[in-house]
């Protein structure tokens, strides 16, 4: 009796065991799938929540893109955290480079200058910073490593960071191969621009990646004309592979070029005709300006930008970037076309914010007239031009402008927009049939 209870009781508890191993494995798996979501990086497909939009749409061919963004240690801590729920959120390969490594939110960011030759570090004052960094970390930085100096016609050439910035560029076309050799385009940005990922897919399903490329807004320095770097640039794998093979080759009388350049994206640009590979002109594609700085009606080059595409904006605050980032969100609940037009942008973004006045805000208008000093006779010159869209009171003077523009916050300045002359200007606008991407 005893031995046939004894085994009972053995059954029951092995049962039992079995019961409660399958109810701790099958009805609670959030104990272990939990610290696999924390360890979760930003290259991981997010999941959106139940009714809301997909946080990630189809991006058909992201996956032969390396993005490559380029920042500093005295703005990577401001700048760059707001890409990792933002821009970088649904690209599955990128890569981050600094003047300094180190981790933000759990990602790598690389030293773009870790195989710079020895003796440039070492005698160049441009490295003040950079070995200051190598000695002592973060706690290495000094006040006058944060100075907000204004651009001037040649970047700002008080700012260490600033000076050490042109340094990256070579390196960081080397050392993104050395990550990916594989891709298709390296897309390169800074951390205060915003990249509409379907739009520059669709533009670049355009071209050939097999070819060498390399694409920008064009900007000239003498001779030099080249991709401006903040706008964001695109180089296709052959002409990223000429490059390479050109700054190893010539290691030396490069380094010394961009010692008495000032513009590693000139320097860049300099390496990639030399290799035999000519700036592609993409304005207004890619832009220099922030949304508010933006002329979409603007007459005086050589591309209107209304049917173009809306890749990538420029000078952004962290909470801009947000904010492009979740416009284009929505609309994808709206619209079944992947590219956003800068028609679109004008429509959807800076129309629904003009009015008639608005205050402690500039519009950017840039016609004075002096003899003008009060609001209402300003907004009665410019209701009686039918070729003024907008005015603006700023330090006391009238201006004026022919062409619409958001502008900027300025608590000094009172803006006004003639709204029927921008709605006649709207409605005579070419409908797009097509984008126009420019080729």
């Amino acid at each position: 009796m005893a031995i046939r209870r004894f085994r009972r009781i053995t059954i029951l508890a092995s049962l039992l065991g079995v019961f409660l191993l399958y109810h701790f494995l099958s009805i609670r798996p959030e104990l272990y799938t939990r610290s696999a979501t924390q360890l979760r990086t930003p290259q991981s497909t997010p999941q959106s929540a139940p009714n809301e939009p997909p946080e990630c749409p189809p991006l058909e061919g992201i996956e032969d893109v390396l993005v490559v963004m380029k920042t500093g240690v005295t703005e990577a801590l401001d700048k760059v955290p707001v890409h990792f729920q933002t821009t970088l959120r649904c690209v599955p390969n990128y890569i981050i480079f600094s003047d300094f490594e180190e981790e933000i939110e759990g990602v790598k960011i690389h030293d773009a200058l870790r195989t710079m030759d020895s003796t440039v570090r070492d005698t160049v004052a441009d490295f003040n910073l950079y070995n200051r960094l190598r000695e002592q970390g973060r706690a290495g930085l000094e006040s006058a490593d944060f100075a907000d100096e204004a651009n001037s016609n040649i970047g700002k050439p008080n700012n260490p960071g600033w000076k050490l910035d042109k340094w990256k560029f070579l390196p960081m076309v080397q050392q993104a191969l050395t990550y990916k050799n594989n891709a298709k385009w390296y897309v390169f940005m800074e951390a205060d621009t915003y990249f509409s990922w379907p739009t520059l897919l669709e533009w670049l399903s355009h071209f050939d990646p097999k070819e060498p490329h390399y694409i920008g807004t064009e900007t000239q320095i003498a001779d030099v004309i080249f991709a401006h770097g903040g706008s964001g640039f695109v180089v296709s794998n052959p002409a990223m592979q000429l490059a390479s093979n050109e700054y190893a080759t010539r290691t030396v009388e490069l380094n010394e070029y961009t010692d008495w350049h000032w513009a590693g994206d000139c320097v860049l640009g300099k390496v990639l005709a030399d290799a035999g590979v000519p700036l592609r002109y993409s304005w207004p594609i890619l832009q220099n300006s922030n949304v508010g700085e933006l002329d979409e009606f603007a007459k005086g080059f050589y591309r209107k930008p209304w049917c173009f595409p809306a890749v990538a904006f420029h000078h952004l605050t962290s909470h801009e970037i947000r904010d492009l980032y979740e416009f284009e969100k929505r609309r994808r609940q709206q619209t079944t076309s992947n590219v956003l037009l800068h028609r679109d942008v004008f429509k959807e973004l800076i129309y629904p914010e003009l009015s008639n006045v608005r205050d402690s805000w500039d519009n950017l208008s840039d016609e004075e007239h002096p003899a003008i000093t009060d609001f209402h006779e300003c907004k009665t010159l410019c209701s009686s031009s039918r070729s003024c869209a907008q005015f603006v009171m700023r330090d006391g003077v009238c201006f004026t402008g022919e062409t619409p523009r958001l502008g900027v916050r300025n608590p000094t300045a009172r803006s006004g927009w003639i709204l029927s002359t921008i709605e006649h200007m709207m409605d005579h606008a070419p409908r797009c049939p097509h984008p126009d991407f420019g080729l």
